[in-house]
């Protein structure tokens, strides 16, 4: 059975170049994306994806607190802030909403993958 993927960013590019990256990974299928924190709550309401990557720096609501939200209405829902930044008060800002990982925007096609 394949992973179902929702991918939260704001940046149209990189949302489409990041579903298009991992749709060619085997058993991995990319249900939904989200434009901003808010669309990826209803997202994750809706397509109950088994993993969310989410952006840390959304408009309407940022990822943190949306990753707040997805894991009071999902515990077992996996979520994974993808961001550019490396600062540590990001990182565990959205460590302590829930998030299961944190990845760099600059990590490897295998990072992301695995």
């Amino acid at each position: 059975m394949a992973t179902k993927v929702l991918i939260a960013d704001d940046h149209q590019l990189f949302r489409e170049g990041l579903v298009n990256l991992i749709s060619s990974a085997p058993d991995i299928d990319v249900i939904a994306e989200a434009k901003d924190g808010k669309e990826a709550t209803e997202q994750a309401r809706k397509m109950k994806p088994d993993v969310v990557l989410i952006d840390i720096g959304m408009p309407q609501m940022n990822g943190i607190e949306a990753t707040r939200i997805i894991k009071k209405e999902n515990p077992k829902m996996k979520v994974i802030a993808v961001s550019m930044h490396s600062d540590r008060q990001f990182v565990k800002g959205v460590l302590e909403a829930g998030a299961d990982g944190y990845l760099l925007k600059n990590c490897t096609y295998r990072q992301l993958i695995d």
